[in-house]
């Protein structure tokens, strides 16, 4: 049975998101999500009179695929996959799963030669650069768990949040990604040991509405790569590779990560870091601020766009706003300061320009969310 909820979501990302034009080809890759979904994305593509190319998968049978894959079948594989993505115009991914640690068992070694060999090429050089695109977790009961909400209760509070007004979002925004990019000072401070100060001067910074993630509302830069000096203590879970991590504190000495530790998989989280050089290192800073995404959940696409948060994060930095830091791994992780979550203050040059959440700049308060709901 059709849910005119998935037509209306359809028609953001299609018309919104992606911006799909008549004649263009998009690559419509899913996993684990409804048929009818996916026939409301053909039809709304069609409407905007584009060319539909379908990818559906199963995410238990990817784990099965790549678990002990040699590194020369999983370049067989994205050899065709990159072939494909170059023809495209448009890309949207819509992922679900009932289990969002489907894949912690595959072992590190296939999960970095899986990144290596097929994710950068394919996603982060081809895809990212190349094409205009979308990607979005679709809900399920996994996720409502995740939320601690029923499973109805959860699908009214995720199609809500997918289908936000993104155009006045992206006014208020624009506002906050001017004063970035004019900013040098960043300061972060929070309870307990967080005290995180760095540079973003001359970087950039870019407004995110909708246009690459459903949901949305988060602006990001990245500090000048030397010059993160300090302690700071995520009170947001975080899960990577299907792995997760809790109370993930990191000291910084000249922008590298020096000490790290978590309340489990301590282990685990010093092999991610140790990938490579640029894993010690940040290549993201972003501050979030969708009105409806309160509470963590696992799900980093809702988790870092939570208002009132901010989100670190070790690893490659985008070419948007670029601090030359390469890395295999992009790891976001957020902090949220909300009072509810110990408060804290975000100082951009010395003046408080959000404390416990709310923005107190003129040209801020737009973004609070009285003001986007």
């Amino acid at each position: 049975m059709s849910d005119p909820r998935f037509e209306k979501l359809a028609e953001v990302l299609i018309n919104h998101s992606t911006r799909l034009q008549a004649g263009e080809n998009i690559l419509v890759e899913t996993w684990d999500i409804p048929e009818a979904m996916i026939i409301a994305v053909v039809e709304a593509a069609r409407g905007a009179g584009g060319h539909v190319h379908l990818a559906p998968h199963n995410s238990r049978v990817q784990r099965a695929q790549f678990q002990d894959a040699p590194d020369a079948e999983i370049d067989s594989i994205a050899g065709i996959a990159l072939d494909r993505m170059k023809k495209m115009d448009a890309y949207l991914g819509i992922r679900g799963s009932d289990n969002s640690s489907e894949m912690a068992g595959v072992p590190e070694d296939r999960m970095k030669a899986f990144a290596r060999h097929y994710i950068k090429p394919v996603h982060l050089e081809q895809r990212v650069k190349q094409t205009r695109w979308c990607v979005l977790r679709w809900p399920n009961p996994g996720m409502a768990q995740l939320a601690q909400t029923g499973t109805r209760d959860f699908e009214d509070f995720y199609f809500r949040v997918c289908t936000l007004d993104y155009a006045r979002m992206q006014a208020a925004a624009d506002a906050l990604a001017a004063r970035m990019s004019r900013t040098d000072k960043v300061r972060l401070v929070g309870p307990g040991e967080t005290d995180l100060s760095f540079s973003i001067k001359d970087i950039g910074a870019v407004s995110c509405c909708g246009s690459h993630n459903i949901p949305d509302g988060e602006c990001f830069s990245a500090p000048v790569k030397d010059s993160v000096e300090g302690v700071i203590h995520f009170n947001t879970p975080t899960i990577y590779n299907g792995v997760s991590f809790k109370n993930v504190r990191l000291v910084f000495a000249k922008g590298r990560i020096v000490e790290a530790s978590s309340e489990q998989n301590d282990e685990r989280l010093a092999a991610i870091l140790d990938t490579d050089e640029g894993a010690r290192h940040v290549g993201e800073f972003a501050i979030g601020f969708n009105p409806h995404i309160l509470e963590p959940m696992k799900d980093i696409l809702f988790d870092e766009k939570i208002a009132g948060s901010i989100h670190f994060t070790p690893g490659q930095a985008y070419e948007e706003a670029d601090n030359g830091n390469r890395s295999e791994i992009h790891w976001d992780m957020v902090l949220i300061q909300r009072p509810e979550y110990g408060g804290g203050e975000l100082h951009f040059d010395d003046e408080v320009v959000r404390k416990d959440g709310i923005f107190l700049t003129e040209d801020l308060k737009p973004l609070n969310p009285e003001n986007l709901v």
